[in-house]
């Protein structure tokens, strides 16, 4: 390992590799910001770039600089104008954009900045430290234990529900998972509920779905309620409060250490990625905090925004296990990485550390690099970009409608997806008026196919539900699902013994 990361230092402080941290950071972190776009599109333009580069170091340096960039500039937009950037965001604008509206842009923007900085940094260790053994902890990791982890994901539905809205929340989770059969099933290859329509052959995009749950009904806000400002209380356009207070550092600190833990494991697991980190993340978080700060998630809570910002930028480095150890990508914007390695001659695998040293420790190391060189660039920025928030109301509501828009044609290059963006918008905004959460209903989308291409692969192979008491660990993994499912019911019924207690001592 010592000699990988000498290797790694000598190859990845080269002033042509430097160069590319530098210009793969940016570029990834003004995308990021770019509602819709996200890393996968400018991964995919970035390839014939990268190849004529004809070094393969460089290239994934480069390439790998845009994707966790992408990720560490995603949540801009997010706690701005709640049009999250990047799909691992969109947990981030759960309180993030309430803290903005509060008056606390820059706060909220500093404490992302830090939460994505030591994700990524500590990832990046992890990453050194267990990518050899973790490649072999993935492999046990078959359709049955995935089917579970969505399953773990459900369950913890509560914690996007505020106070007395845990029966919204399950309405909202059950209209996500039905719109996920939109589409091509898992067992047969045959359109379900398209209604003849070709476009919807694949389904309803992620990105449209997002937009349309988040942004479009914060610009129709704008145009519905006159009194709302972008700025919400602190009307003067100054970005204000800055800096973290020793409290706040405290509070956060236990949050962003979990997070980097469980976000980079999750990232190590094919298929599971940033965005389902994030979404986990937020809900441990919310589930393990006191009473009083639960009521705090989804009004602005510092936790709720530095669990999500920690978590996706841990995974987005533990992603790359898989995909360099095994060659397998654990998410699309890895795969496509994949496809650049492959058309670089290199082959991703167990043999990589051995017959490609140099790109593997390299690019752990351009880890480090990267992650300081995107908290350098960022902090100073943070006053000059939190002036978003002093836009006028006559220019803020047709940039956002533009970027929604945009975002939404070039995730699926399909008109059909502008007409599927105002649909689902102008609903969103009847349910945000009848105080419906509409975070569940994007997870329930998010999972519903995963767990249903999982559990359709795990009946197949084991002729029936049998696997679920035939695998150790997807029993496991289903006890906590059913766990988390009880404990918010538990921990409500003590509350209610011990208030009935205090009364009865009166």
């Amino acid at each position: 390992m010592l000699e990988g990361i000498l290797l790694g230092l000598s190859t990845a402080f080269s002033i042509t590799n430097i160069l590319m941290v530098i210009g793969g950071c940016l570029i990834g972190t003004f995308i990021g910001m770019l509602p819709g776009l996200g890393p996968m599109s400018i991964i995919a333009i970035m390839i014939p770039v990268a190849i004529s580069l004809g070094d393969p170091s460089a290239a994934l340096i480069l390439l790998a600089g845009v994707y966790y960039g992408a990720i560490f500039g995603g949540s801009t937009s997010s706690i701005l104008l709640n049009a999250p950037g990047v799909a691992g965001t969109v947990a981030t604008s759960f309180d993030g954009y309430p803290m903005a509206r509060q008056g606390k842009a820059g706060k909220a923007l500093t404490i992302a900045a830090i939460a994505s900085f030591c994700g990524g940094t500590i990832g990046a260790i992890l990453l050194m430290i267990f990518a050899p053994t973790l490649s072999s902890v993935a492999l046990l990791f078959h359709s049955a234990e995935y089917f579970a982890l969505m399953v773990v994901g459900l369950s913890a539905i509560a914690a996007f529900a505020g106070s007395g809205q845990v029966a919204k929340a399950l309405m909202m989770t059950i209209l996500g998972l039905m719109m996920a059969t939109v589409g091509e099933g898992a067992l047969f290859n045959m359109p379900r509920f398209t209604m003849g329509l070709m476009d919807l052959q694949s389904g309803f995009g992620f990105i449209t779905l997002a937009m349309a749950m988040f942004a479009l009904p914060e610009a129709l806000y704008l145009v519905l309620d006159p009194k709302r400002s972008a700025q919400g209380e602190d009307n003067s356009g100054e970005i204000k409060d800055l800096r973290i207070t020793p409290k706040e550092a405290k509070s956060i600190a236990p949050v962003i250490g979990r997070q980097s833990l469980q976000g980079f494991f999750i990232g190590v697991l094919p298929g599971a990625g940033a965005t389902i980190a994030s979404f986990l993340g937020y809900a441990v978080e919310r589930n393990i905090a006191k009473k009083e700060e639960q009521e705090e998630f989804g009004k602005g809570s510092i936790k709720g925004l530095a669990a999500p910002e920690t978590a996706n930028n841990a995974a987005c480095t533990g992603s790359f296990v898989p995909l360099l150890t095994l060659g397998i990508p654990g998410s699309g914007t890895t795969a496509i990485l994949l496809g650049a390695l492959i058309a670089l001659n290199v082959t991703p695998g167990p043999r990589l550390m051995v017959d490609e040293p140099q790109i593997f420790w390299s690019v752990i190391i351009s880890m480090y690099l990267g992650n300081l060189i995107l908290l350098i660039l960022n902090l100073p920025l943070i006053p000059y970009i939190a002036k978003i928030l002093s836009v006028p109301r006559n220019y803020l509501i047709p940039f956002i409608l533009f970027f929604t828009l945009m975002g939404a044609y070039i995730g699926q290059n399909n008109a059909t997806e502008l007409l599927l963006l105002v649909g689902f918008g102008i609903c969103a905004t009847i349910l945000r008026f009848a105080d419906f959460p509409l975070a569940p209903l994007l997870i329930g989308f998010i999972l519903g196919r995963m767990l249903e291409d999982n559990f359709a692969r795990a009946m197949q192979l084991s002729d029936g539900i049998g696997f679920i008491l035939d695998r150790p660990m997807t029993l496991g993994l289903l006890i906590i699902a059913a766990l988390l499912v009880l404990l918010p019911s538990y921990r409500a019924r003590r509350a209610r013994l011990r208030q009935a207690g205090v009364a009865d001592g009166d």
